[in-house]
């Protein structure tokens, strides 16, 4: 069985190494995972005040993440802590309350820094939110990315053996993690999600 993956990109920079890591893992995922991007630049600032008429994008956007079977974040450290383009999707698609799209999809983290920490903070303030937002999280693996430019290609390719390895080895666990998960919850997983 094919399982639908959203992902989404941390960062809005046309060039970021998160687009790059995140064409790396579409990749080398395992068949059993379809992966598409959710993307989030086009969201406005979170409002409660327009929480029951929002616009276009935030439904859309809500809309995406409830047809997927599974969600991949893959994101950039900002001040040690989540970039507010990601917090602030994280914020709409949580809302309004009692309409948690995040609730109960499977979730997996997965960053990529040029420093040695590799989007560490980030991850373990992600792991707080989405906690609280009721979405089950693949816990191990930890994927720390500490990025070299040399090792990917413009289309996805990773030209370092162990580092393809890794980031394989990454995603054959998400997808193992995603199945547990929807066997558990099904069939009420797509579906009602209301918290």
């Amino acid at each position: 069985m094919v399982h639908r993956i959203g992902y989404i990109v941390g960062s809005l920079a046309g060039d970021s190494i998160n687009r790059v890591l995140a064409g790396a893992l579409v990749r080398l995922a395992p068949d059993s995972l379809e992966l598409t991007e959710i993307p989030i630049r086009d969201l406005p600032l979170y409002n409660r005040d327009d929480e029951q008429s929002p616009v276009a994008a935030v439904t859309d956007f809500k809309q995406a993440i409830e047809a997927s079977d599974g969600l991949l974040f893959v994101s950039p450290e900002y001040n040690r802590s989540i970039p507010g383009a990601l917090k602030n999707a994280i914020d709409w698609g949580s809302r309004p309350w009692g309409h948690n799209s995040f609730a109960r999809i499977p979730t997996g983290i997965i960053g990529a820094s040029t420093g040695a920490i590799g989007t560490a903070v980030m991850q373990s303030s992600m792991r707080g939110v989405l906690s609280f937002l009721n979405a089950p999280q693949l816990n191990a693996p930890e994927a720390y990315i500490t990025f070299k430019p040399e090792l990917y290609g413009p289309d996805g390719e990773v030209h370092d053996e162990a580092t393809a390895k890794f980031l394989r080895h990454y995603m054959d666990e998400y997808a193992a993690f995603v199945e547990r998960v929807l066997s558990s919850t099904l069939p009420g997983h797509v579906g009602d999600r209301d918290e």
